[in-house]
């Protein structure tokens, strides 16, 4: 007997159905035509023991009992799928041959990994246990996918990555919390302060962001622009470089702060020649963008449709478990294997039926191939299309119908010519001093068609007075060494501008651009573009999950944080409010997926860190909380009394 072991029950039906009937459905499985069954976890089904399972004694918060380090970690049935665990036990005793159809990611492989250790699978079939890969729950991609099976022993790594960060989280979540749980109920503050190796950092980003706007004292500076008129009347405006020479007059931006040098150069141009020193005329062309990840989709979202990160995530749950119209969505690629392009043509014909994507369809070229088709860089997972389903019958809510629309033009796009203008920048000599313009033109809209167009009024990316800055200023014809006249000089005082409060959308853009915020230069440069802070399956979760513990609290679109979460970044020792030490992590648990490091190597420089912190931690007591009350819906309420013990690990 075959035993098929998905994630969770949607994925086995999807499974079953591609497999030989009748089917005979029972509590926790599926008997298939020819003998074999299909069953599932129920998510995680195992969880890490509590610190009290180790030893009763730290069932009480006690600093001499810090740090917990368990000598030999333990797992423990989750008391709700406890029934589920039972029927697993049974089926894998009878199977011959186990194929592991966990979801297509680091969790994923874990999940089904750790139920098959805990059943102490015999060593010969668990080295014969087999790996399916599915990211379509349509029939016709998981029987295409059931005829590509892997051998699970390969995705070993990923498995112990996926276990390091667990168990990593673990000892950073239980310990730091109650340490300074404890350190806080010192100073009065009777709230739990929970700490984790990525919602810390992440509370960290709005912190520093508060405190940036609130000390932020807006200064004047100036620009200076040249109004040109050519011999045949045709004009436009450049706008002036400073020179090197200048930089005494700038800050550490290069804008000039002194209004006096900025009035000479007004004074100096006015009504003098302008030599055109360059002209550059180039055709550009821009690719489509790629398509969604789960943190594009969230953050496209959040700009366009004003939808949390939770809130895409469980849409998109929706839209691949239940309608089966995309494909797996905790996905944290954005290109495509290069055999899904055999599938676009009966993907754009299905789009081509439907009255919203049917014109948008039409005119993709189903021949054309994005550079998004890469197999060299497709992991586990590939980036989230629509799949060969219509959703033309099915019942869709405003908020699915906006997010399959966002994946869905984002896939057509892949289909379209690329956007093609026309590029002409020219530099002036004036009184000696160097001036700008540019233009663009377009040439073809391409894949833009499928954007609308913004209105004129909201195109306007600059100021009226500033038309040297404009994309859409027109530029006469012009050639190296033409003379033409500087009309006047015109002065142009702006002010300093605050940086931005978070928004959703730019907090998971910060995330997932952790690198911007890293301040170890060599770390920086191994983070960009490459890993985040947090993952495509956990960002919404922790954002979320600080705002339940009353970290941040939400003023129309932005996002702040509250008094308490400002406390608890100030109490903090500074490494554990950066993203560093997290983004470094992330590098070490893909080093570890890779086989370039190993799961030791991760986690013995981790305990000694631990140690030091708890210590540093005891040391000195929070009063930055002096004061503060705990909002009582803090997220560790059960049965209407707190609870006394760790919450549950997180991130």
């Amino acid at each position: 007997m075959k035993l098929y072991i998905a994630e969770k029950p949607s994925l086995g039906r999807a499974i079953a159905a591609a497999l030989p009937k009748p089917h005979k459905n029972n509590p926790g499985f599926i008997q298939l035509g020819n003998g074999d069954v299909v069953s599932w976890c129920i998510g995680h089904i195992l969880e890490q023991a509590e610190p009290e399972t180790y030893d009763q004694k730290y069932k009480q918060w006690k600093l001499e009992h810090l740090p917990i380090v368990p000598e030999q970690w333990q797992l423990k049935p989750k008391s709700q799928t406890r029934s589920q665990l039972t029927v697993l036990r049974k089926l894998v005793k009878q199977a011959d041959e186990i194929i592991h159809a966990g979801d297509p990611d680091r969790e994923g492989q874990l999940l089904v990994d750790e139920v098959i250790d805990y059943l102490k699978l015999a060593k010969t079939k668990k080295s014969q246990v087999k790996r399916l890969l599915v990211s379509d729950l349509n029939t016709s991609a998981v029987k295409r996918s059931l005829a590509a099976l892997k051998a699970n022993r390969d995705f070993i790594p990923l498995s112990v990555s996926a276990l390091a960060r667990s168990r990593a989280d673990w000892l950073y979540g239980i310990n730091l919390t109650r340490t300074y749980t404890l350190q806080g109920q010192k100073v009065g503050f009777k709230g739990v302060l929970s700490v984790g190796r990525v919602q810390t950092p992440v509370l960290g980003l709005v912190v520093r962001r508060d405190e940036e706007i609130a000390n932020f004292v807006s200064k004047p500076f100036y620009e200076v622009y040249a109004d040109i008129v050519c011999e045949n009347g045709e004009s436009f405006s450049a706008k002036w470089q400073p020179s090197q020479e200048c930089s005494p007059y700038m800050d550490d931006q290069d804008r000039v702060v002194v209004k006096a040098l900025a009035e000479n150069v007004v004074r100096r141009i006015s009504g003098q020649p302008a030599t055109v020193t360059l002209v550059v005329k180039e055709n550009k062309k821009q690719s489509p963008p790629l398509p969604f990840n789960l943190s594009a989709l969230q953050i496209d979202a959040a700009k366009i449709y004003s939808m949390n990160a939770k809130l895409v995530l469980d849409i998109c749950q929706s839209l691949y478990e239940k309608h089966k119209l995309i494909t797996y969505p905790r996905s944290d690629c954005r290109y495509l294997p290069e055999e899904q392009h055999k599938l676009a043509p009966g993907i754009i014909n299905m789009l081509t039926s439907s009255s919203q994507y049917g014109q948008a369809a039409g005119q993709a070229n189903a021949a054309l191939k994005s550079k998004a088709f890469n197999d060299k860089k497709v992991g586990a997972h590939h980036a989230i299309v629509p799949t060969e389903k219509s959703a033309a019958n099915i019942q869709l809510n405003t908020f699915e119908k906006n997010i399959y629309q966002l994946i869905v033009r984002q896939y057509l796009a892949q289909f379209y010519p690329a956007h093609s203008y026309d590029q002409t920048k020219v530099e002036l000599n004036i009184g000696g001093g160097k001036f700008t313009a540019s233009a663009k033109k377009t040439v073809m809209l391409g894949w833009k068609v499928l954007w609308p167009q913004k209105s004129a009024a909201k195109s306007k990316e600059h100021n009226p007075d500033e038309p040297g800055e404009a994309e859409s200023q027109y530029l006469p014809e012009l050639h190296q060494g033409d003379v033409l006249l500087c009309q006047q000089g015109r002065l142009a005082e702006k002010m300093t501008k605050p940086p931005q409060a978070f928004t959703d959308a730019t907090l998971l853009a910060a995330m997932t651009g952790i690198n911007r915020f890293v301040s170890d230069k060599a770390l920086k440069k191994i983070l960009k573009d490459t890993d985040g802070l947090g993952t495509e399956a956990t960002r919404a979760g922790i954002i979320e999950l600080l705002f339940k513990r009353d970290f941040l609290c939400r003023q129309g679109k932005q996002i702040h944080a509250t008094e308490v979460g400002k406390a608890l970044i100030a109490t903090l020792p500074e490494a554990a409010t950066l993203p560093d030490m997290t983004a470094q992590w992330e590098v070490s648990l893909n080093a570890i997926s890779e086989k370039q490091v190993s799961y030791q190597s991760f986690m013995q420089p981790l305990t000694q860190t631990l140690h030091q912190l708890v210590a540093q931690a005891c040391q000195q007591l929070p009063s930055q909380l002096q004061g503060l009350k705990a909002k009582s819906a803090s997220g560790f309420k059960k049965k209407g009394r707190r609870r006394r013990k760790a919450p549950a690990a997180k991130a």
